[in-house]
């Protein structure tokens, strides 16, 4: 299991809000997060389908970045084939006002412009 990244050498950063962007910046990153949230732990599969248009190798990636900040946990499943299972860490928990916030904006401009394949707001 890894673990939140240590680092020697500090990331300078602008501010606060850079922080909070390296962390669930990316284009799937809040969806995986979100997700997560919504409905609980998930396969990687399940993540994949949910997403539909994401490349496999961008997922993997954005999967592992959240993982090596502490936000999400991986656990491989001992099956045949070996099937890999993510959920939010008590740590992710703490970015869902954030998620929350942005789907609440999502939700109140959310104009005739946008068709939703899996709406999620409220």
């Amino acid at each position: 299991m890894i673990e939140r990244r240590i680092m020697s050498e500090k990331i300078r950063v602008t501010s606060e809000i850079e922080i909070t962007l390296r962390v669930i910046g990316g284009k799937w990153k809040p969806l995986i997060l979100h997700l997560l949230q919504t409905e609980g732990e998930k396969r990687y599969s399940e993540i994949l389908r949910y997403l539909e248009k994401a490349p496999k190798k961008t997922l993997t990636a954005q999967l592992r970045e959240l993982e090596m900040d502490g936000v999400i946990k991986r656990t491989v499943l001992p099956t045949t084939p070996v099937q890999v299972s993510y959920a939010v860490t008590p740590h992710g928990e703490t970015l869902f006002p954030i998620l929350d916030a942005l789907c609440e904006w999502g939700y109140a401009n959310s104009d005739g412009r946008y068709e939703m394949t899996h709406p999620t707001c409220k």
